[in-house]
């Protein structure tokens, strides 16, 4: 166990700014590791807004704003834009020397003892320069997304190598289900989500929605999205409700439809656990914490993005739901296949969360490197 002085074990997370998913993981993993050694620091380094964490985390952390990563450059929530993430890369990497060794040094006078990356790899290069351990937490990295689009656009096939020599500096590696791609990792958790926080009971009186109504949740992953289906919904069987994130600059009901800003009071794994099902893009994030919740996922498939193709799989084998195209999505065709899915009982889920295994693993580590 950690010690419990405030001061004793600073750690720094670099993060990944793709999307919210990388984000998600890593404060499901501040969390649990805050349940064993309250007195950890995190000196948090990404992009990803600052309200995020402070919604997220109730443990100390500092917030650095700062680009670890480039992940892809997307069109839309679906779509990725592979020239402009190219462009990008290439201003990118390999990483300004004296960016890192300024870096190390912060991480050194700050006392951090340990560099957690998810799954930015500048992490691992600024705690290399610094003698601190490194610890790559993934489902995938970027070099295997990458290789996903070489063979059409044979540039990526440089930051591709780059990326495979930085991953393998890391420390230690954590892999977390649905795993892309298995490799000699030190440990394999379970999918890692956040923890609930709200009662069933309380959100839905918060939100005003009657208990006896069975509640569907259509989210794209936290990127705002327009959804041209809303007239379908009001129309649909009026007991059932829709909770749609994303959906509005403020809250908005519309009979049986709640639309929800971009940032709310409403935390997403309890919006998710308040639900009977949810429809939406298929992410790793969304996909934990509806694989907790034990709730059918209809799922939006990236159709290029390498990752879709294992999480698709991980529903199929451990979840129940059905996958949707983006048109099918678009034009509300998958109401009708909500009557049998909202009648299916809730998956119990009896395995410990991916986040807790990855704490206790962390903490197992300041005793073996203090």
């Amino acid at each position: 166990m950690l010690n419990s002085s405030p001061s004793n074990h600073r750690v720094a997370y670099f993060i990944s700014p793709h999307g919210f998913g990388h984000a998600a993981r890593a404060a499901a993993v501040m969390s649990a590791m805050h349940e064993i050694a309250p007195s950890v620091q995190f000196e948090i380094h990404t992009e990803v807004p600052q309200w995020f964490f402070q919604n997220s985390l109730s443990g100390p952390f500092n917030y650095h704003s700062l680009l670890t990563d480039i992940g892809l450059v997307q069109k839309d929530s679906l779509h990725e834009d592979i020239q402009s993430t190219l462009e990008s890369l290439d201003r990118f990497f390999p990483f300004e020397r004296s960016l890192v060794t300024k870096l190390a040094e912060t991480l050194n006078k700050m006392k951090c003892e340990m560099v957690i990356c998810d799954i930015s790899p500048m992490g691992i290069a600024v705690a290399k320069e610094a003698s601190i351990p490194s610890v790559l937490i993934e489902n995938f990295t970027w070099d295997w997304i990458y290789e996903g689009y070489a063979n059409e656009n044979s540039r990526l096939y440089r930051h591709i190598n780059y990326l495979q020599k930085m991953f393998e500096l890391a420390d230690y590696h954590i892999q977390a289900e649905p795993v892309c791609h298995y490799c000699n990792a030190d440990s394999v958790v379970n999918p890692i989500s956040r923890k609930c926080k709200t009662s069933t009971k309380l959100l839905r009186e918060k939100l005003k929605i009657p208990e006896c109504v069975k509640v569907v949740m259509i989210t794209m992953g936290g990127i705002p999205g327009e959804y041209s289906f809303l007239k379908q919904l009001m129309e649909y069987q009026p007991d059932i409700y829709f909770v749609i994130p994303d959906g509005s600059r403020d809250i908005r009901i519309y009979s049986n439809i709640i639309l929800l800003p971009h940032r709310s009071d409403f935390f997403h794994p309890d919006l998710i656990n308040a639900s009977d099902m949810v429809i939406g893009k298929l992410g790793y994030s969304t996909l934990a914490e509806v694989y907790y919740a034990g709730i059918p996922f209809g799922y939006v498939i990236r159709p290029n993005f390498r990752e879709s193709e294992i999480l698709a799989g991980f529903v199929k084998k451990n979840m129940k739901g059905f996958s949707l195209t983006k048109g099918e999505f678009q034009n509300g065709s998958w109401l009708y296949l909500l009557s049998d899915f909202l009648t299916l009982p809730r998956l119990e889920r009896n395995e410990t969360n991916g986040a807790t295994q990855a704490a206790g693993f962390l903490c197992e580590l300041f005793r073996a490197e203090g």
